[in-house]
């Protein structure tokens, strides 16, 4: 009977084993007890430490709108609508907002065509006889009551318009 003599290299394994094992014992403990702070810590506490350099935060970047920074909304442009009698009028409309309510400037943004179609609608609905007797006060009451009820995030206050021309299109 022979003897096979082999050599047992499992020693530099076992050694590699049972650092990765305690490694590993290591990060589930640290796991263990960055849960218990976390939840024991009261909601708003700061971060406890950072790594790196301090984020830009968006009110370091962009200064912050004061909460009475009231401006004047001209976003809708000139107007050319034309009216039932084949004249057509030239319209501006503006009105003011707060530009400290970000959401609520990002909406008016964003529905500048549906404001534009209700004008233009409004105008070209009215009758030609209603038309040489125009109220413009009328005109900005039942416009801004269709705007806001097209608006969900704020509502307008008033609005102004300018550059009110109408072109007479009979020869």
């Amino acid at each position: 009977m022979v003897k096979i003599a082999t050599i047992s290299n499992s020693k530099p394994w076992r050694i590699v084993y049972l650092a990765l094992l305690s490694l590993a014992g290591v990060l589930v403990v640290f796991l263990i007890i960055g849960t218990i702070v976390g939840l024991a810590r009261p909601q708003d506490a700061q971060p406890l430490f950072r790594l790196g350099k301090p984020a830009e935060t968006e009110e370091t970047v962009l200064p912050q709108a004061q909460n009475d920074d009231i401006r004047v909304y001209s976003g809708l442009g000139r107007l050319r609508i034309p009216l039932s009698n084949s004249s057509t009028m030239i319209l501006s409309i503006a009105f003011p907002y707060n530009a400290a309510d970000v959401a609520f400037t990002e909406e008016l943004a964003a529905k500048i065509g549906e404001f534009r179609d209700i004008a233009t609608g409004y105008f070209s609905s009215l009758p030609a006889d209603r038309l040489t007797i125009f109220n413009e006060e009328i005109a900005k009451i039942e416009i801004l009551k269709l705007y806001n009820a097209n608006l969900r995030l704020g509502h307008i206050e008033a609005l102004y318009f300018s550059d009110m021309n109408i072109i007479d299109g009979n020869p």
